[in-house]
């Protein structure tokens, strides 16, 4: 962010919650905040376009908990703003991000997810929570089993709607949609994309929504280092032990779960700290490696592409792909955890020899020039991945 960026005062927020944003760090505007949040203000609907890491949540989280402190506290169970995400991780992260600013407003905000004991929640919902962050399929969970009502809810948000429907949750998504009470409920819709099935949900179920769309902060080609390594299947542990070593916190993308796990064990054995996140790891161990990856504690994370969505953890500095893309969409979106906000970060993929066909076709679509370069080489386009230096360099050729 510049300093021409707007202050958080300048969009129509209350004093009490832009006093509260400054204490937490937050003074200046991002564009998608800028651009969506007078427009919530107003009651309207709103369709937000910005990629994951733009600061989509403090655009929608914002205005919703100045509405919420402007209605009164929530009844028991009965939320007045719900907000849906994809995955538990992301529900955890937003309620981490909005549960502060609704204190200082004496509002709540509560997560509800799937792998989380259903009494808690039932506990929180009862006590009364003005904020529930939900993933969809916990949600209906409640709402079947009479534990919240929609019925006093003011406003929706879709939060990274283009993940749920790659997860398979649009049925969800519209299951509750069709559940909101009748009348006014102010329906926010927050995306990387607006088109295909995201389109349909915002024609059908958003009334004459404002369009905020954010095309200028993708970082995921223009403003990150791209690197293609050639290594050999047996050197990948090696080559991500050795770029790790140069940087605090790596994220490393393997395509299964068992690939995660083994990974994880080979780390391990060179020294380094690793913890894997998949859909076979209990969400308190997910918990635990998240929390220790954020606090430095543990300096490597490997995921999968379903565990990593809408994964927003400040100060990733290096993304490797051990393992091959699904198409240049994944790609954009593994990457896409590195250089946010306008920090720095490297994309590294291991390239196999003989997956050079298929890297061709990823970087003429993603419109990248970056040859591919052998890894234990004295090559200038390593220089950034610091751990390459000459010992390592010597040490390979001698092997």
């Amino acid at each position: 962010m510049t300093d021409t960026s707007p202050r958080f005062a300048a969009l129509g927020l209350s004093a009490d919650l832009c006093e509260a944003l400054d204490t937490a760090g937050f003074d200046r505007a991002f564009p998608i905040q800028a651009a969506s949040i007078p427009e919530i203000l107003t009651g309207r609907d709103v369709c937000g376009k910005a990629k994951t890491g733009q600061g989509k949540t403090l655009a929608f989280g914002t205005p919703i908990l100045d509405r919420c402190a402007a209605s009164g506290a929530a009844r028991p169970g009965a939320p007045r703003a719900l907000v849906l995400v994809p995955t538990r991780e992301l529900a955890k992260q937003v309620c981490e991000v909005l549960e502060p600013l609704g204190a200082a407003l004496d509002r709540s905000v509560i997560s509800v997810y799937g792998g989380a004991p259903m009494e808690r929640q039932v506990d929180q919902l009862g006590r009364g929570a003005d904020v529930v962050i939900a993933t969809p399929g916990r949600m209906i969970a409640h709402l079947q089993d009479g534990t919240v009502t929609l019925s006093d809810l003011e406003v929706v948000v879709l939060d990274e709607a283009d993940r749920m429907v790659d997860m398979g949750f649009l049925p969800q998504v519209e299951w509750i949609l069709r559940h909101l009470p009748e009348g006014r409920v102010q329906t926010l819709l927050f995306s990387a994309t607006l088109d295909g099935q995201i389109a349909h949900i915002a024609k059908r179920y958003l009334d004459d929504p404002a369009f905020c769309e954010i095309e200028s902060l993708d970082p995921t080609v223009e403003e990150m280092a791209h690197r293609f390594l050639q290594v050999h299947h047996m050197d990948k542990v090696r080559v991500v032990a050795a770029i790790s070593g140069g940087v605090n916190k790596t994220l490393v993308f393997v395509n299964t779960k068992r690939a995660a796990d083994r990974m994880v064990r080979n780390l391990r054995d060179e020294g380094v700290r690793a913890a894997a996140i998949h859909g076979d790891r209990s969400q308190r161990d997910r918990e635990r490696a998240l929390e220790g990856f954020a606090a430095g504690r543990t300096p490597v994370l490997v995921a999968t592409d379903v565990a990593a969505r809408g994964l927003d953890i400040d100060g990733v500095d290096c993304v490797i792909q051990a393992d091959l893309p699904e198409d240049h969409k994944a790609y954009l979106h593994r990457a896409g955890r590195t250089a946010r906000a306008g920090n720095d970060g490297v994309a590294v993929l291991l390239v196999e020899w003989n997956q050079g066909i298929h890297v061709k076709v990823l970087q003429r679509r993603l419109k990248i020039s970056e040859p591919v370069v052998e890894v234990f080489s004295t090559d200038p386009r390593l220089a950034d991945l610091v751990a390459f230096d000459a010992d390592v360099v010597d040490e390979a050729a001698s092997a």
